[in-house]
């Protein structure tokens, strides 16, 4: 409605001046030339009042409904009216070069797909096109089991057992959720990443999937292997994300314990954007557990910091002296084998105590037949499904669905 007004008012003004100077070359040529220039402009409209009378008034009432239409803008979104008068709009946009190198040929359900971020986290590798909730098109490789370090895969459409998991998706115009499909063998996969420092792997990718699919991919791929980034060799605080502020609060309980024996459990999901946070994180802190309240806010220069922080940095660790002695070995402790909760999962069992699956990842697939997957964010107070998917740079979506729409659903890591 704002703009409405400002357009509308903006027309009638021109359309007044516009008159207005016709006006005055019907005068005389020499009054229409100095018409132009708007000193001689206000002396013919005192000099020819009966004339011009008509044409300023109709541009003196298209300022009213520019008046109230800025009026609206300021109080609703001074943001977008601070953007407009400062005629930042002129400025072409520059784009930021991307943050992955990723040279891929070929296609995607038969449409070109150049992916602009790409990751390796959990055992799920993700090449993804577009900023949006759903990707216009997304390739997802789950990888089992999750593998550390160099990443070497070779798949032949014959090989049988236990494979990668292959989920092709995207998104048409007049659709509003994404189409995807799913197969487990009888596909070509070959991957050869090697990590770079500090977060990355790089290496080759080709994969092809049955006809069907039309969807045959060839080339080299940079993926990240976490949400941290880095500038200058340190991490990025800047960037938002749940691993960045995971990074931050540790840091800070290292500092304010004075120990590095700090073990940081996941943080409360977050809704992004956001510049001041408060959350309440458990950690145990010299074989504790403690459950501590930090406010955290962002700083345009030093990104993400915790509130009131004035502990000074730790000491560095000094390293062993070595006295020549030889070391008696202790016997390896045998690691407890962490309970899985994928096993006889169920929705009725999520839905009956969603508190053990907060912030686990979880694939839907509703009735219609669309794929949705991200974080379990809990149920809310009529009984939806609160799903919440990470957008890297630019944060967290958030989907909710009705148990009766959706048809299956797998937790996707222990």
């Amino acid at each position: 409605m704002d703009a409405l007004l400002i357009l509308g008012g903006l027309v009638l003004v021109l359309v007044g001046l516009v008159w207005l100077v016709t006006l005055a070359f019907g005068t005389s040529l020499l009054w229409g030339i100095g018409s132009l220039l708007p000193p001689l402009t206000l002396l013919y409209v005192f000099s020819h009042w009966r004339v011009a009378r008509k044409a300023l008034l109709l541009s003196a009432l298209g300022i009213i409904p520019l008046i109230v239409g800025l009026t609206l803008m300021a109080t609703q979104d001074a943001q977008r009216l601070e953007a407009i008068v400062s005629l930042s709009w002129l400025k072409p946009v520059v784009q930021e070069p991307p943050q992955l190198a990723i040279q891929l040929r070929g296609e995607l359900n038969g449409q070109p797909f150049s992916p602009q971020q790409g990751e390796l986290i959990d055992g799920n590798l993700i090449l993804r096109e577009g900023q949006d909730f759903f990707a216009r098109r997304e390739i997802s490789i789950r990888l089992n089991p999750p593998r550390s370090g160099p990443v070497r895969f070779d798949v032949l459409p014959q090989d049988k057992g236990t494979l990668p998991e292959v989920e092709v998706s995207w998104l048409l115009p007049e659709q509003d959720l994404p189409e995807a499909r799913r197969l487990d063998h009888g596909y070509t996969l070959h991957l050869d990443l090697q990590p770079v420092a500090p977060n990355r792997l790089v290496g080759d990718f080709h994969l092809v999937l049955p006809p069907q699919f039309a969807t045959t991919l060839s080339g080299k791929v940079e993926l990240f292997t976490d949400r941290l980034r880095y500038r200058d060799g340190k991490v990025d605080t800047g960037y938002d994300s749940t691993d960045t502020l995971s990074h931050v609060v540790l840091d800070y309980l290292q500092r304010r314990f004075t120990t590095r024996e700090v073990q940081l459990a996941g943080l409360p999901p977050v809704a992004w954007p956001a510049t001041q946070l408060e959350l309440e994180v458990e950690a145990t802190i010299a074989g504790q557990v403690q459950r501590l309240p930090v406010r955290l806010s962002k700083h345009q220069l030093r990104g993400w910091v915790v509130q009131e922080d004035h502990f000074p940095p730790l000491a560095a660790v000094p390293a062993p002296v070595s006295t020549g002695a030889a070391a008696i070995e202790a016997p390896p402790v045998r690691p407890s084998r962490p309970l899985d909760r994928r096993q006889r999962f169920s929705l009725e069992r999520l839905q009956t105590n969603p508190s053990r699956y907060q912030s686990l990842a979880v694939r839907l697939v509703t009735k219609r037949g669309s794929t949705v997957e991200g974080r379990f964010n809990g149920v809310d107070s009529e009984g939806r499904i609160d799903i919440r998917r990470n957008m890297g740079g630019q944060g967290e979506a958030s989907f909710v669905l009705r148990p009766e729409e959706i048809a299956s659903i797998e937790l996707l890591e222990p």
